[in-house]
């Protein structure tokens, strides 16, 4: 995942953060931070910013 990618889903994520849970809140504030300072994730955090996104996002479409 290029840094390019983790930042569109850090901020389409900035809308959903009302919906995640204090723990998921946490974690995303940490991703945030680390997006500000132009940092890259780890793989570990990539899986688990890529699964936010998936619950959080995805699911914004209507079903068919």
């Amino acid at each position: 995942m290029t840094h390019v990618e983790q930042h569109r889903m850090i901020l389409d994520l900035r809308d959903y953060v009302h919906r995640m849970t204090r723990d998921e809140e946490e974690i995303f504030a940490m991703y945030v931070k680390r997006d500000k300072d132009d940092e890259d994730l780890d793989v570990t955090s990539q899986k688990r910013l890529e699964a936010m996104y998936e619950k959080y996002v995805l699911r914004k479409g209507r079903p068919a």
